[in-house]
C-alpha cells in the first residue's frame, strides 16, 4: 500500500527509545526475562511506556513526547527507577550498553511477536544475533519537507552522536577494537545504510518508496534499518545511530543535542545539503564507530580532516544559543564533559582491564544504570 501521508507534529518535541539488557546477576550473563518482567511492571503504574524487543533478554523503553530537556530526564529517571525496583525483585540486573561483553547469540530466545517470528524466519540467524541495545531520538516536523531536510541536513553531525553513545567495545567475550560495534550488527542488514538523496517527502513517496514497494522488498517503514529514517506516522525523523549509554542521564543529554541541532539546521543559514555530502558518509561512520571521539572524519562541503572530539566540543559551543533558548544548556555542559574525559566505552575497558574479567565489564553498567537511584 502506498506510504501514508506524513502526519504534522509540532516542531522540535521528541522522545527517546532505549533498549536494555536483562543480566542474572549469578553469572552476568544475558538472561530471557523479558516476559517476566513485563508481567510485573503491568501490575503497577509504568511511566512512559515498555515493550519487548526482538530476544528475550532486551526491553524497549519509551518516553512520552516532550519539548524540553528537564521534563525528559525526569521521566527517564521515574522510568529508571521504576525498572531497578522490578529487577530487584525479579533478581535480574538492568543495563545500558551498546552490546553485552560475552552472550552468544545462539542462547538467545526470539521473543513471541509476530513481527519477530517472521524476522526470525526471514533473516536466519541475523535475527538473534541483533541482541544489541540502542538509543533512538525521534524530533517533531512541522511537513515532511522538513523532514527530508533535516535527514540529510544531520549527516555531517553522525559521527558525534556515534561517538558521544559509543558503548559496545566487546562481544563475543573479546575487545572488538571498536568503539561502537553495535553498528556492526546493524550494517549487516540489506535496507542498512541511509536514505535516498531527495529533499522533497513527494518525491520520497511517490518515486522511491513507491518504487521499493513495487520490488516486495519492503512494505513500511519499518523495513528500512536506516541511520536515520522518517516515521510519517508519528510526524518525526528517526535517529538509530546510538549505542545505549550507560546512564539515563546520558541519554537525555543525546536527545537534548539533536533537538539543539535540529532548530539550527531548520534556520537554514548552512549550505543546504546535496548528494555529494554522502562520498565520505561510510569513512567518517566507520571512524566514529572505531576510534570514536579519537577518529578523524572529513567534512562532506571543505574535505578539511577533524578530529571527533575537537568537532564536537566547537559545534557544541555553536549550539549554545539554541540550547539556551530550548533549555538545555546544562545537557550541552554534560555532553563537552563527556567528550574530554571519554567515551563509556572507555569506562568499560577500564573495569575489564583493572578486573581483569569482561564480567566486571556488565556489573560496572548494572552499577551505572541503577547509580542515581532515588530513595
Amino acid at each position: 500500500m502506498p506510504l501514508d501521508a506524513f502526519n504534522p507534529s509540532a516542531p522540535l518535541t521528541f522522545g527517546v527509545e532505549l533498549e536494555l539488557q536483562l543480566v542474572n546477576l549469578s553469572d552476568f550473563n544475558l538472561t530471557a526475562a523479558s516476559p517476566d518482567l513485563m508481567h510485573l511492571l503491568q501490575r503497577k503504574p509504568f511511566p512512559g511506556n515498555v515493550t519487548p524487543e526482538i530476544t528475550e533478554s532486551m526491553i524497549e523503553i519509551n518516553s512520552s513526547v516532550h519539548t524540553a530537556y528537564g521534563p525528559l530526564l525526569a521521566e527517564l529517571t521515574e522510568i529508571r527507577d521504576t525498572l531497578v525496583a522490578a529487577g530487584d525483585t525479579l533478581n535480574i540486573g538492568i543495563a545500558g550498553g551498546g552490546t553485552h561483553p560475552f552472550q552468544h547469540w545462539s542462547d538467545q530466545r526470539i521473543s513471541a511477536k509476530p513481527r519477530y517470528e517472521y524476522l526470525s524466519q526471514l533473516y536466519g540467524y541475523l535475527a538473534k544475533q541483533f541482541t544489541v541495545f540502542g538509543q533512538h531520538v525521534h524530533i517533531g516536523c512541522a511537513n515532511g519537507d522538513d523532514a527530508m531536510y533535516l535527514l540529510h541536513a544531520l549527516n555531517r553531525y553522525l559521527p558525534h552522536f556515534i561517538a558521544l553513545s559509543a558503548s559496545s567495545p566487546y562481544v563475543q567475550g573479546h575487545d572488538s577494537l571498536f568503539e561502537s560495534a553495535r553498528l556492526n550488527s546493524v550494517f549487516a542488514f540489506p535496507m542498512s545504510g541511509r536514505a535516498p538523496f531527495t529533499l522533497s517527502w513527494q518525491e520520497f513517496t511517490d518515486v522511491y518508496f513507491a518504487k521499493m514497494e513495487r520490488t516486495n522488498i519492503i512494505k513500511s517503514m519499518k523495513d528500512f534499518y536506516w541511520d536515520l529514517r522518517p516515521k510519517p506516522e508519528f510526524g518525526t525523523i528517526e535517529l538509530r545511530v546510538c549505542d545505549t549509554p550507560l546512564t539515563v542521564e546520558r541519554a537525555a543529554a543525546m536527545a537534548a543535542y539533536l533537538q539543539a541541532l535540529c532548530r539550527h539546521l531548520l534556520e537554514k543559514k548552512d549550505e543546504a545539503p546535496v548528494e555529494d555530502d554522502y562520498l565520505v558518509y561510510n569513512y567518517n561512520r566507520f571512524q566514529a564507530c572505531r576510534f570514536g571521539l579519537d577518529g578523524n572524519i572529513t567534512h562532506p562541503k571543505t574535505y578539511e580532516s577533524i578530529v571527533v572530539r575537537d568537532d564536537i566540543l566547537a559545534t557544541l559551543e555553536r549550539m549554545l544559543p539554541h540550547a539556551d533558548a530550548l533549555g538545555s544548556v546544562e545537557a550541552l555542559q554534560h555532553l563537552a564533559a563527556a567528550a574530554r574525559s571519554g567515551s563509556d566505552a572507555a569506562i568499560l575497558r577500564r573495569h575489564a582491564e583493572r578486573e581483569g574479567s569482561v564480567e566486571s565489564m556488565v556489573n560496572a553498567a548494572i552499577g551505572h544504570f541503577r547509580s542515581t537511584l532515588t530513595a
